[in-house]
């Protein structure tokens, strides 16, 4: 027989009460018992390329990697986020003092905040957010304070006068992510100039989030905070392979910034998972060094699929917000006489053999998130067409 406990005290944290299941398990385990196409949580369905995978294969069998690697990550890989960063941005950075290899872009978060915030500092992210964020924060006793990205001419925009109204003397950090996951906006280079005005005249860190960087469909492309006047040395720059080379479950990511920043990042990660992804460090090293074809060839299959589910959703009878990066589409579900994402995405599975999000999960603004819905195009081609088809259901 079990023992009980007499506490009355909760068991979970209270930093943490306010998260519970994430809305990418409820709604994946309601794409299972549906039977439904997945078109919510942002995985590809197809793997990368094939040398990659047996780049891995072989640090495994030549005994690479399989037992703990170094704390920063190993050489092979800071070299190459080194020379990916200078081939593709012109930002140099020393491999040995000024890259770290962490589990995923996300751990990469974590630990940022975890090492740059102190309990009552406040972070800035911009709304919608990733889930992770919010918790981030919380556990690292940080109070987030939002700045809503709002609906402007087809795209989600900046207000950058309540960004600059948000900033306080308590202010230690902004939380960036371009190209922004849900909406798909990539800020521009003005708004990239004034955040870093700002964050100089301020005198605060920004973290950014990056990890998009190679699915920017503008002709500007993506630009690394980092490149502007005095940002080097303040920003955290995070990425990670998962979502350029379509193998999310290796969780491979990478820091890089100043000594003193990553130094700071890495006495928080050392505690996390210490080390992880040995033998795919090294096949991750090199993936870095594919040419220049495979990143436009993977961009501009981004694309085409982008355009062929924005195109069903439109024809569906929703608002659509073609996003400028990333693989995600952000719907407007009002022209279907609907208002709330959560119902909506509830109810979708039977309607019409589909699971997106309800953009409401990324926002402390409940309301200001509730008629948006995510969907992500990630898929193969046939997987789209057949989900543009269910689709039309939704008009009859």
């Amino acid at each position: 027989m079990t023992a009980m406990t007499s506490t009355t005290r909760p068991f979970l944290n209270r930093r943490l009460a306010e998260f519970g299941t994430t809305i990418f398990a409820e709604m994946s385990a309601l794409a299972l018992r549906t039977g439904s196409i997945n078109l919510g949580q942002g995985f590809p369905d197809t793997d990368g390329p094939e040398e990659i995978r047996e780049a891995a294969v072989r640090a495994l069998r030549d005994g690479r990697g399989n037992q703990y690697p170094p704390g920063p990550g190993v050489p092979e890989l800071r070299t190459a986020v080194a020379a990916h960063q200078r081939r593709h941005y012109g930002l140099s950075y020393d491999p040995d003092t000024e890259v770290l290899v962490t589990a995923g872009a996300t751990e990469a978060i974590a630990a940022a905040l975890l090492a740059l915030l102190e309990p009552g500092d406040e972070v800035i992210a911009l709304e919608p957010y990733y889930d992770s964020y919010a918790a981030c924060i919380a556990m690292a006793g940080g109070t987030r304070v939002p700045v809503t990205l709002r609906p402007h001419e087809g795209a989600f925009r900046l207000d950058l006068d309540e960004l600059r109204a948000a900033v306080t003397d308590r202010t230690r950090l902004l939380l960036l992510n371009t190209p922004h996951n849900p909406t798909g906006t990539v800020l521009t280079r003005a708004e990239l100039t004034a955040i870093a005005e700002l964050a100089v005249e301020r005198d605060l860190l920004v973290v950014t989030d990056e990890v998009y960087e190679h699915l920017v469909f503008d002709p500007a492309g993506h630009i690394p905070l980092a490149t502007f006047p005095g940002m080097r040395e303040r920003t955290v720059t995070i990425s990670s392979s998962g979502k350029t080379f379509s193998y999310t479950g290796w969780k491979v990511g990478w820091v890089t910034a100043a000594p003193a920043l990553v130094t700071a990042v890495r006495s928080a990660k050392q505690y996390l998972t210490y080390v992880s992804a040995g033998p795919f460090q090294y096949a991750v090293a090199e993936a870095l060094a594919l040419p220049d074809g495979y990143f436009t060839a993977f961009r501009e299959d981004m694309r085409a699929k982008r355009d062929l589910l924005a195109d069903g959703l439109a024809e569906a009878g929703f608002d659509v917000f073609r996003p400028s990066g990333t693989y995600f589409v952000t719907t407007d579900i009002r022209p279907l006489g609907e208002s709330d994402g959560f119902a909506f995405c509830r109810a979708l599975p039977e309607r019409a053999g589909i699971v997106a999000i309800p953009n409401a999960v990324f926002y402390d603004h409940r309301e200001e998130g509730a008629p948006f819905v995510r969907f992500a195009f990630c898929k193969r081609p046939e997987v789209l067409r057949e989900a543009a088809g269910r689709l039309k259901a939704l008009r009859k």
